[in-house]
């Protein structure tokens, strides 16, 4: 670690210390994460630790604000046909990538281009790439450059959701130059307001500021901070403890080993802390839920039975779960995927906890108290232990045999995303403020690897009603649609959802304009950290 210190020099502080020793000559902020980043190429920001930090480093055409509206980025502002079918961006002129000899010779902190627009899209599309985030352009027939400032993109079908789709980190821009290197996404290169300064894997990755950076805070040029340093301890007990100390300035979500230190029983900061941190408690656009494979490669063949899928989401208590387990962050889900603060979310349209029932759709479905149905096995990453144990306990007690497998996260995203795994816990985080984008994980089209339909969930009533619902583009009358599709979800019992979670944030009191949004997006452009001023 002292070796480490030095290489980076100021950058990176050492574990060890608190906030009295920080080092004041340089704002760098500094956060944990845990699950580490295994791509820095935005074509895999599947998850949020990948998207955060692409966040840092690239800019797509346009970005969401803290209220999720559609705003300019690289793209100053656009034009969009009567019929929906056709969108023109315009570029801004004084959007620079970070500074490279080696990618751009002479020219080192080259312009962006409708070029590299054209070029990131298309890469996005290509099924060469195999981005998981494919799927946003999979309504686009065209991508071409119009002008030397304007970027045309062709519709098949109608899609208003379209602009919403484009602030997602899938599509970053990136300089066309990038396709000639192999080992590019080593030391990526992107326009965002931090460039990429060193990595080292599992241990540490520090980005500078981007000196060029072209979005302002009134007058003065973004961002405030120095730098960002993420370190990739995997125990969320230890890094919590770092965090303490001072030698992490921020603090995302609660786990269990240390939810009961921090928040009283009613999710409240507890006195002790309120002179050290500030904590910040918002809706978040996050489902967490369980999700059943649907197709023939279910393992279980009880599975496969619609009555043993809705005993199994009516065999728990998830308002004891989240008293419990979570200290009432969240909302217990009783609804359906949709999560709470997104039109076409039905409060009480879900599942309560009714055991008897449960009893009787297993007797209906002709497995009296569990008789008969194979080891369910419920997959789950260390930081969702607690729930899952507390579902095999429910599910145990009306007969069902069940085992839960602790599986990495990295080894657990994987096997999600290629449907191979018979129960899974998952969490879908909005990517845009319109409930398609949950919807879209029950779409046949989108069946993974290609799309996010991990389930492998099939229906062609729900497919004539998504296919549907693109071609309208008031929300209003698109509500209706998405509520009946919700419905065909959920009486399918395709999931099981969990709890509707909510945004927390600590930070240390000296943190300043990190603020929040219900997608928990980390935007850093705009933070300062008070004592290094």
């Amino acid at each position: 670690m002292r070796l480490f210190v030095v290489i980076i020099s100021v950058f990176v502080l050492s574990s060890c210390g608190s906030v009295a020793k920080r080092d004041n000559s340089k704002a760098i902020f500094k956060y944990n994460e845990s699950a580490g980043i295994h791509s820095f190429d935005p074509a895999f920001a599947k998850d949020q630790a990948r998207i955060w930090f692409c966040n840092q480093i690239y800019n797509s055409l346009v970005q969401l604000d803290s209220n999720l509206q559609v705003q300019p980025s690289i793209a100053k502002r656009w034009e969009i046909s009567e019929n929906g079918l056709q969108y023109d961006f315009i570029l801004r002129n004084d959007v620079r990538f970070h500074l490279s000899d080696k990618i751009f010779g002479t020219n080192k902190n080259r312009r962006v281009e409708v070029g590299d627009v054209v070029y990131s899209l298309k890469r996005l599309k290509d099924e060469n790439t195999a981005s998981p985030g494919a799927w946003i352009l999979s309504s686009t027939n065209s991508i071409s450059v119009l002008n030397d400032s304007t970027v045309r993109i062709g519709l098949s079908a109608p899609n208003p959701a379209f602009l919403g789709l484009l602030s997602m980190q899938y599509c970053s821009v990136l300089p066309v130059e990038s396709d000639t290197l192999s080992n590019f996404f080593d030391a990526p290169i992107g326009t965002g307001p931090f460039h990429f300064q060193y990595h080292k894997n599992n241990v540490k990755l520090v980005l500078r500021k981007n000196e060029n950076y072209f979005e302002l805070d009134g007058e003065i040029q973004l961002p405030y901070l120095d730098a960002v340093a993420i370190s990739f301890i995997p125990d969320k007990q230890t890094a919590f403890l770092e965090f303490i100390k001072g030698n992490f300035d921020f603090l995302s979500g609660i786990d269990a080993s240390y939810k009961d230190e921090l928040l009283d029983a009613n999710g409240a900061l507890h006195p002790k802390y309120f002179d050290q941190l500030n904590y910040s408690k918002q809706d978040y656009l996050n489902t967490e839920y369980l999700g059943i494979l649907m197709d023939d490669n279910q393992e279980n063949e009880a599975l496969r039975d619609v009555r043993v899928r809705q005993a199994l989401n009516l065999a728990f208590d998830r308002d004891l779960m989240m008293q419990y387990l979570r200290n009432n962050i969240g909302t217990p889900a009783h609804s359906g995927f949709i999560p709470k603060g997104l039109p076409g979310y039905q409060p009480g349209h879900g599942y309560e906890y009714d055991p008897e029932l449960a009893k009787k759709r297993l007797l209906e479905a002709g497995y009296p108290n569990a008789q008969g149905i194979p080891v369910i096995h419920l997959n789950t990453t260390s930081s969702y232990v607690d729930l899952c144990e507390y579902i095999q306990h429910a599910w145990e007690a009306l007969g069902f045999k069940v085992e839960v497998t602790v599986n990495p996260p990295s080894t657990h995203r994987q096997q999600v995303s290629k449907s191979q795994l018979s129960i899974f816990r998952g969490s879908w985080i909005a990517d845009y403020a319109d409930a398609e984008n949950y919807l879209a994980l029950f779409y046949s089209g989108n069946h993974s690897p290609k799309g996010p339909n991990y389930t492998h969930f099939s229906n062609s009533e729900f497919d004539d009603l998504y296919e549907k619902s693109l071609r309208i583009p008031e929300l209003a009358n698109r509500i209706p649609l998405y509520e009946k599709m919700d419905s065909i979800v959920i009486n399918q019992a395709a999931i099981i959802p969990l709890y509707y979670d909510n945004v927390i944030r600590f930070t240390h009191k000296d943190v300043k304009g990190l603020g929040s949004n219900p997608m928990n997006l980390l935007d850093l452009k705009r933070v300062r950290l008070m004592t290094k001023l």
